[in-house]
């Protein structure tokens, strides 16, 4: 990345006026690891925050292979077509060689990369749990004050711990395949009480019926969870859409509009942004501390001295444990 004297005052005016290019390198500082990098991200980030602009935020997650990516591009180029502009986050699963996407969302969503309303991110999840990168959360805030109107994270899709999204997001979206064997293994308690809507993709063709009827299933399922106070009559919801067919993807649109208009005239919507601030504060509070046991040379001295007695034997980790805090504590 070529240095800029100051990033937060040549990058801000030009995020702020839409330039894409601008935000791609934003985006790649606030990824970057290094320290001078975090400080120019952060300013960076402050220094937006006061544009006040806000965008859609909707989490999308699922089994690898129930067509993510196919129904991001079609659910994409529908919204582009309303008017609306699209920021698309997708989190792939890291190379373990390089620390780089293994799969490139962005090379199988060629429509939708070419709508000059449209902006597409990968980003390598880098062993990060959840289903999503560690500063996916801050590249959504550099895509609302770039003005889009809707910002869809594509997670990794890699099972029931695909749940980190749903605390950076305004809708949680679970896609899901059809004949897929006992349909309600592929989705357990956990991630299915934090889904807004399900989406049952691949209901065209011969594999409509069996859409229909998982569809059904995961309807009834929903039915018996405990109803949350955040949700109207009739949510959370599943609904059979094709993207191949761009089939139901209106009347999805439609649902999470109204779900949303809801949660927004009874206070609910503010309330989650609220709660979802306070969490990520919290979690830059402890990744900070754990940045700093490794950063200091003393600390992580006695960090090895005592990991070394712990796998001798000669203490037990919870000991070992309470002795460390202890020491921090002087």
């Amino acid at each position: 990345m070529t240095l800029m004297t100051d990033p937060a005052a040549e990058l801000a005016p030009r995020i702020l006026a839409g330039e894409r290019r601008a935000l791609a390198r934003a985006i790649t500082l606030v990824e970057s690891g290094r320290a001078d990098h975090r400080a120019q991200a952060t300013a960076l980030l402050e220094r937006l925050a006061s544009a006040g602009k806000q965008a859609l935020r909707i989490g999308l997650s699922g089994t690898p292979g129930v067509g993510k990516s196919t129904f991001i591009e079609s659910f994409g180029m529908m919204l582009v077509r309303q008017g609306l502009k699209v920021a698309v986050l997708a989190v792939d699963p890291s190379s373990a060689r390089s620390g780089g996407s293994i799969l490139g969302d962005k090379t199988r969503m060629e429509r939708l990369s070419r709508e000059p309303n449209a902006f597409i991110r990968p980003s390598p999840s880098q062993a990060q749990l959840g289903g999503v990168a560690r500063r996916t959360r801050e590249a959504v805030s550099l895509c609302e004050a770039a003005g889009f109107d809707v910002v869809l994270i594509e997670t990794v899709g890699v099972g029931q711990s695909e749940t980190l999204v749903a605390e950076m997001t305004d809708l949680f979206i679970l896609l899901m395949a059809p004949a897929g064997g006992d349909e309600l293994q592929g989705v357990k308690r956990g991630i299915m009480e934090m889904a807004d809507m399900i989406l049952v993709n691949k209901a065209d063709g011969d594999l409509k019926p069996a859409a229909l009827r998982t569809m059904s299933d995961y309807a009834g399922a929903l039915r018996l969870l405990r109803k949350r106070p955040q949700d109207p009559e009739g949510f959370p919801k599943a609904v059979a859409v094709s993207a191949l067919a761009e089939e139901g993807l209106k009347a999805a649109w439609e649902d999470m509009g109204a779900l949303t208009a809801w949660r927004r005239e009874n206070g609910h919507f503010d309330r989650r942004r609220a709660e979802q601030a306070r969490h990520w504060f919290e979690t830059e509070v402890r990744e900070g501390l754990l940045a700093r046991l490794q950063s200091d040379p003393e600390i992580r001295a006695q960090m090895q001295a005592l990991g070394s007695a712990v796998a001798e034997g000669q203490t037990a980790p919870a000991a070992a444990a309470a002795e460390m805090l202890a020491a921090l504590q002087r």
